[in-house]
């Protein structure tokens, strides 16, 4: 999932967005587990998603618009 898509969504859509990639990554973990695993490479995808979640979460906390948030990543 892309950040620009993640901060379109409202801040209660984004806790549920969480909560459901959570959930993923604890059912792939399950996976791995009981060897039925067959894509390993999510659980990075799925992790960064994690992240870029709780960044854009922590950024309208602290009141950083996206175009200051881009421009410091330049």
């Amino acid at each position: 999932m892309k950040s620009t898509e993640i901060r379109e969504k409202s801040d209660a859509e984004l806790a549920e967005l969480e909560i459901q990639i959570r959930e993923q990554l604890l059912q792939l973990h399950v996976a791995k587990a009981t060897q039925r695993a067959n894509n390993v490479a999510h659980f990075s995808s799925l992790r960064r998603d994690i992240a870029r979640i709780k960044t854009i979460q922590s950024e309208r906390k602290r009141g950083i618009t996206a175009a200051a948030a881009e421009e410091t990543q330049s």
